[in-house]
């Protein structure tokens, strides 16, 4: 697994929970190490360990985690380079989601290394998609589909647009979402600018 996957989950637990939690984490998984390097690579088992002991020590479901870290990823100000990245993706959340199909090749653009399961969206009627996430992890179970609901969840609020979300299971290594576009201008949205604030 990339190192970026246990950073993320490493920054989530310290800054949601504090590093008391992830102390807590790292002890009972066992680890030398309470600290991941980004461009560094770990075993897939020790993110799943990683996911699976927080799971525990939160008294949550590892599905729960996952989304909880999805929408972390968007929402939280110490990431805030990841939410700027994804509203390239349109001006409005439709705009956005159509965008997910090149997700995949835009992270490789940033992060050669790094592989993504792949997006596909599908609109079956006005206001209602699926969003098919394929992974190679076949044999840890639902996953990458669950960051998705937390991100998209988080993604709505940030354009402003009110959204049905279901995480529908997974077969052969595809998760499916379902995603129910109720009203795309629900409540104003946060402040999104192509230029970057100067510091």
């Amino acid at each position: 697994m990339h190192g970026l996957i246990n950073r993320s989950i490493q920054c989530f637990t310290r800054d949601m929970y504090g590093p008391q939690l992830w102390a807590k984490v790292i002890s009972r998984s066992e680890f030398e190490t309470d600290n991941f390097e980004t461009m560094l690579s770990y075993s897939d088992d020790s993110t799943f360990t990683l996911l699976d002991n927080l799971a525990k020590e939160l008294a949550k479901s590892r599905e729960d985690i996952l989304e909880d870290i999805g929408t972390y990823l968007v929402s939280h100000k110490n990431v805030e380079a990841l939410r700027r990245l994804l509203r390239f993706g349109g001006v409005t959340f439709e705009d956005f989601l159509h965008s997910l199909d090149d997700l995949h090749d835009r992270a490789k653009l940033a992060v050669s290394d790094l592989e993504l399961p792949h997006l596909t969206l599908r609109e079956h009627a006005t206001g209602r998609y699926s969003l098919k996430c394929q992974s190679s992890l076949v044999g840890y179970g639902s996953s990458f589909g669950h960051v998705m609901v937390g991100l998209l969840r988080a993604m709505a609020d940030d354009y402003g647009a009110l959204v049905l979300l279901e995480h529908e299971g997974r077969q052969n290594g595809v998760e499916v979402i379902s995603i129910h576009l109720l009203e795309s201008a629900f409540a104003e949205g946060r402040a999104f600018s192509l230029a970057d604030k100067a510091v």
